[in-house]
């Protein structure tokens, strides 16, 4: 569920604008893509929870909610969803049609798409086993193949790769935020419930035993997936002897793989992105339809999964350079929240889960991440002159805020403010009953 489009693509991208210093940028990129999403399954396995709802609660059930219908609308129909459209789109069509039939292309492919996903998913086919056991092991086996090639006659030598300015000094930083657009820290969050109920119907009943499983298990996830990323990330940073620095990963890994498997490969990998990412798009689509029907239960799920699939394609068809152009504000913001929520809900045992200390520590949390979001505009909004006003601000009195770290001294004093007010009122609690 949480291997998709964006996994493909910007591991492939990062190792494109890290050149030589790949491996650093790796480091970075790992523990916010991997790492991140692991500890939101053990902070949700840990408090209990059956999703982010009931995760983000404790801050208060009006926050919870609108936390819950922001991720949702980030996965579904405003930046996730439509991704799963126009990757396979960019990996496996547009190489193939001329550039003036380049947007009608996306049209008629995301239309064929998202009539599929929704058909799919309305009747709960079984297809997606048929998909998930069987095409997608198959699509990771054409992908390691590629990895065997590329290590057998590779590109050029990473070591020798030409680096972009923002990864000759800061490549772990600029990595670490590289890693939200993998989205994989939301998605855990909110798929997390589902993987901890299949941990419980396979006879682990003690909260203990669940938790210790979803940490062994998810190691074994994270080994998975982090040499994936890393072999993606090194073929990005070799393919700069062969290929121009892209605009996203998406067309840098059409060009890789055309190179190493020609024009069968071509076909090949179109087909198995596209189911692969039919999945992923079943997954989220089912998600959002199911927890928006929960929470507002007037309107149907089957309406909420034909609205999520129409808008999805309707933002599918701004193309994937404008996707990712705007997911960078809506993540700058929502990822800090996030990982203080998941960091709370892991400590959480060492303060009985105490409201207090979610709501300073979010609270102190927001000021900067709002800050982060409006610094990560595109140009045309961030140039104005308002918008530099508030920037100018922000340099001079937020710690870190040029490399995008800020929240961090924020959230860590809103934890210590937050422990230091409960420990004083148990206490207080302690002296009264004696």
């Amino acid at each position: 569920m949480l291997f998709g489009a964006g996994n493909l693509i910007f591991p492939v991208h990062l190792g494109q604008l890290a050149g030589k210093n790949w491996l650093a940028a790796s480091n970075g990129f790992l523990i916010s893509s991997v790492l991140l999403p692991l500890m939101a399954l053990i902070a949700i396995s840990i408090t209990h929870s059956q999703g982010v709802f009931d995760l983000a609660k404790p801050v208060g059930s009006k926050y919870a909610l609108v936390f819950l219908v922001l991720i949702h609308i980030t996965l579904g129909p405003l930046l996730a969803t439509p991704r799963t459209a126009t990757v396979p789109y960019t990996i496996g069509i547009a190489p193939f049609l001329p550039a003036n039939l380049d947007k009608v292309g996306l049209v008629i492919f995301s239309a064929i798409f998202f009539g599929i996903v929704y058909g799919l998913s309305a009747t709960e086919a079984k297809v997606t086993d048929l998909i998930g056991k069987i095409l997608n092991p198959i699509f990771l086996v054409l992908l390691f193949l590629i990895f065997f090639l590329a290590f057998l006659n590779p590109m050029g030598a990473a070591k020798t790769a030409p680096v972009t300015s923002a990864y000759t000094t800061n490549a772990f930083t600029n990595s670490f935020l590289q890693g939200y657009n993998t989205m994989d820290c939301l998605a855990a969050l909110v798929f997390g419930i589902t993987v901890i109920t299949a941990i419980r119907e396979m006879g682990f009943k003690q909260e203990k035993e669940v938790a210790m499983t979803t940490v062994k298990s998810g190691l074994v996830g994270i080994l998975g997936i982090a040499v994936i990323y890393i072999c993606l990330i090194w073929l990005g940073a070799t393919s700069l002897h062969d290929f121009k620095l892209s605009s996203n990963g998406g067309t840098a890994l059409s060009q890789i793989f055309h190179r190493y498997l020609g024009i069968g490969g071509d076909a090949l990998i179109a087909v198995l992105t596209t189911l692969t990412c039919i999945t992923t798009a079943m997954g989220l689509v089912v998600a959002f339809a199911q927890d928006f029907h929960q929470r507002f239960s007037k309107i149907s799920y089957k309406t909420f999964l034909a609205i999520n699939c129409f808008l999805s394609f309707v933002i599918a068809n701004l193309g994937l350079d404008m996707i990712i152009s705007w997911s960078k504000p809506v993540l700058m913001l929502l990822y800090p929240l996030a990982i203080s929520l998941v960091i709370l809900g892991i400590l959480s045992p060492l303060f009985k889960n105490d409201p207090i200390v979610y709501r300073v520590t979010t609270a102190l949390t927001l000021i900067p991440a709002i800050f982060d979001m409006i610094n990560a505009l595109p140009d045309g909004l961030r140039s104005t002159a308002f918008i530099q006003e508030i920037l100018t601000y922000a340099q001079h009195y937020l710690p870190m805020f040029d490399i995008g770290f800020s929240w961090v001294s924020f959230s860590l004093i809103g934890l210590i403010v937050g422990l230091g007010i409960h420990f004083l009122r148990r206490q207080n609690s302690a002296v009264v009953e004696e």
